[in-house]
């Protein structure tokens, strides 16, 4: 697991987004087919912390992953939690806000989809579109930028405190990768859906977005709500380290296995 602590963003605010490999594979193991093995044993793995985590009652685990078009926000989820049970896990999408969701402060939205207790919550996107999007197309300045930073830490903070654990992944694709990734939608029938023309807007902002996203994970990775950069141009690079990430952070948690009940002692089923 040591591998994990370079890719982890420090306190310090002195983070760049340019030190981080998109097309590092520290845990690049002999072959495609062992890869896949190890990932269905963590994925396993995974399930059965989660059930622990569902028995216990009591704390939460919220993933959030962040990531440019194509990064593999939706494969992530669907590799990772391949062998866990949906009902232990709830994944929420953050769109664009609605006019119901404008009307508010932004991390209003954000409430309403948090952890249950025993529960593992998934956020696709997530509060970190609101210093993203606004902060490249100009529409709130550098004051406002840090006040939502601040905001943020102390959301976060409240759920650290209220037996939240946070992960936090910024899934880190290179312009190449996604240049190819993005091709292979336009050219494939089956995958024109996931396609927009709003993505090559984006893609023609890139760089201001590298530039949004280094200065967010530098002001927003706490010791209570760390960042990891995933290296995200391998697909199953990433999500071997998502997914060890996560089995490490729940055996940290030290979960334990509720007493049983005192009355089953030597009870017979007939």
């Amino acid at each position: 697991m040591s591998s994990l602590k370079h890719y982890r963003v420090g306190t310090d605010g002195r983070f760049k987004l340019s030190r981080i490999d998109p097309g590092d594979t520290p845990f690049q193991l002999d072959d495609e087919a062992t890869e896949r093995v190890r990932l269905d044993a963590l994925a396993e793995e995974l399930d059965e912390l989660q059930n622990l985590l569902h028995a216990e009652g009591r704390r939460k685990l919220l993933l959030v992953l962040q990531g440019m078009d194509t990064s593999g926000k939706d494969g992530t989820i669907r590799w990772v939690f391949s062998r866990t049970s949906p009902l232990g896990v709830r994944v929420a999408a953050f769109k664009a806000p609605t006019e119901e969701e404008k009307a508010r402060d932004f991390l209003w939205r954000c409430h309403a989809v948090v952890p249950r207790a025993g529960e593992i919550a998934v956020w696709n996107r997530s509060h970190y579109e609101d210093v993203l999007v606004p902060v490249v197309e100009g529409w709130i300045d550098k004051a406002e930028t840090q006040r939502r930073y601040a905001q943020i830490n102390d959301f976060e903070r409240l759920l650290a405190e209220t037996g939240t654990t946070l992960v936090k992944c910024m899934l880190h694709i290179s312009k190449n990768e996604q240049r190819g990734r993005l091709q292979a939608r336009i050219d494939t029938p089956g995958k024109q859906w996931k396609f927009s023309m709003g993505d090559l807007a984006v893609r023609e902002k890139w760089d201001d977005y590298q530039r949004a996203y280094g200065k967010a994970l530098a002001a927003t990775s706490t010791a209570h709500a760390p960042w990891y950069v995933i290296p995200a141009d391998s697909k199953r690079q990433r999500n071997l380290m998502v997914a060890r990430l996560l089995v490490k952070t729940l055996k940290d948690m030290k979960i334990a296995t509720p007493p049983g009940d005192p009355a089953l002692k030597g009870l017979q089923v007939v």
